[in-house]
């Protein structure tokens, strides 16, 4: 477990599915995810963030307020899944229900998991993206001492060609 002033973020737990099921399904947290999650899709999520940890010694944890326990997203940092430039990294990221959101949640977790990877896991390269016109996660990146690399910008390749959402901007710690 990872603590900080407000959170815990922890391993997942099967009580954990509607909690975050919710969360993909609510517009305002899908709309820079590339459209919405089921609730399948969040299953398969879970399992594979338990496969991360299990794997890796870190994922995108459960994000929980210390104060009741209440599931409010994921923050974490996970192995990038596809071949880029600045591949291999380490991914950080985070997702919250809207109700959490601009609360300084997000930046407090994403501090936190990016301490415990580069002091406690020792991780060489630590990323993050969104999409370019994400301004919100894009704060958060620079709130936590992340930089923007415009070299290191690509269109993701999980999106079609096509899609808005597909051209992505690359933070890298300072």
């Amino acid at each position: 477990m990872i603590e900080s002033a407000r959170l815990i973020l922890r391993p997942w737990l099967d009580s954990d599915l509607d909690a975050l099921a919710a969360i993909n399904a609510d517009p305002a947290v899908h709309q820079w995810l590339g459209g919405p999650i089921s609730r399948e899709m969040t299953q398969a999520s879970i399992e594979r963030q338990c496969g991360y940890q299990e794997a890796h010694g870190h994922c995108f944890w459960a994000a929980t307020l210390r104060d009741g326990g209440t599931l409010v997203g994921m923050i974490g940092i996970q192995p990038v899944r596809f071949e880029e430039r600045f591949t291999p990294a380490v991914d950080i990221g985070w997702r919250l229900g809207s109700e959490w959101q601009g609360r300084g949640l997000a930046s407090e977790g994403a501090k936190a998991a990016l301490d415990h990877g580069l002091n406690v896991l020792r991780l060489p390269n630590i990323v993050s993206f969104t999409a370019v016109g994400n301004r919100a996660s894009r704060a958060v990146m620079e709130r936590i001492g992340m930089v923007h690399d415009p070299d290191g910008d690509f269109d993701h390749p999980a999106l079609a060609a096509d899609h808005p959402l597909r051209r992505h901007a690359l933070y890298r710690v300072k």
